[in-house]
């Protein structure tokens, strides 16, 4: 009657198939070749399966030995769940933040943001997810999220708001555009000037259209998007220029010039959280540290001559 095999027979199968050698196998499993040779004759007559044929000192794996490999790997692709399992249980043991981000902010500027947080904070756990902007405040309020960065107002008593970051929007353009040689753009400078555009569903896209509207800009928009990274890669491409908030540049500072607009054009940011929060001291520092990496980012664009503020 065959015998039962070993999880030390298992582990050499397994890694005689993935590495092709005996001897290689041997070195995975940390014993020696002979050991490693007489645990595959064990599995073979403990089985009672052919496992492999040999040819020339070579062990090459038959149909059966094949098929084996197959359910075990299968298993061990369930032993690897379970130890991401328990890395999940020990993370939930751990301080939590769950943070929801506006796509226009989920790139550069939130990792920055995040990075300084989480080198205070070693020991947190954070999680960042990007849902549409209307999606934020209902996620806040069900707890799905512990706080959100959103740009619309939000009307609920059980959410409270603090400002991150008002600012006018910058018109930025690519790397030796002629409206670069300007102090201050202003409308009348955009009258036929390729323009990429924010889809006007977008909060920054309604602002613009209604100064083009106001001040009867002819615009010759050349393309239309809803993300922010899609309109500044085309603006830095040569395509055309467009109006943005300085925090929508983040990580494109050397690829494109910044010219403040008149007549301004605020947009601002909030960050929003349940009245009842959890974590509320972990929401507090995380708010304090991503004002902090806003304000710091605008110094940082003015310094590096990416933006040139307007002289007073």
């Amino acid at each position: 009657m065959p015998r039962a095999v070993t999880l030390r027979q298992i582990e050499a199968f397994k890694a005689l198939i993935e590495h092709g050698t005996v001897s290689r196998a041997a070195e995975v499993v940390n014993i020696s070749q002979p050991a490693a040779s007489k645990l595959m004759m064990h599995l073979e007559s403990d089985s009672g399966l052919k496992l492999f044929d040999r040819y020339k000192g070579r062990l090459a794996p038959t149909a059966q030995g094949l098929r084996l490999y197959e359910e075990i790997n299968r298993i061990f692709v369930g032993v690897r769940q379970v130890d991401s399992a328990i890395a999940s249980i020990r993370r939930e043991e751990q301080a939590r933040l769950v943070v929801g981000v506006i796509p226009a902010l989920s790139g550069a500027f939130i990792q920055r943001a995040t990075m300084s947080f989480l080198m205070r904070n070693p020991n947190v756990y954070c999680l960042i997810k990007s849902p549409s902007s209307q999606w934020i405040a209902e996620f806040v309020l069900t707890r799905k999220l512990d706080v959100g960065l959103v740009t619309a107002r939000i009307d609920n008593p059980y959410i409270l708001t603090e400002p991150l970051l008002e600012h006018p929007l910058l018109c930025i353009m690519p790397i030796g555009h002629p409206l670069a040689q300007r102090e201050v753009v202003r409308p009348e400078h955009l009258n036929g000037v390729p323009f990429v555009s924010f889809n006007t569903d977008t909060y920054t896209g309604q602002k613009v259209r209604s100064m083009f509207e106001k001040y009867e800009v002819k615009a010759n928009v050349v393309l239309t998007a809803d993300a922010n990274p899609t309109v500044c890669q085309f603006v830095a491409a040569g395509l055309g220029i467009s109006l943005v908030h300085p925090l929508f540049i983040a990580g494109m500072e050397k690829s494109v010039v910044a010219r403040p607009f008149e007549p301004a054009i605020p947009l601002d940011f909030l960050l929003c959280f349940a009245r009842d929060a959890r974590n509320t001291d972990l929401i507090s520092e995380f708010a304090n540290e991503t004002k902090a990496m806003a304000s710091r980012f605008i110094e940082e664009l003015a310094e590096s001559g990416t933006y040139h503020p307007a002289k007073l």
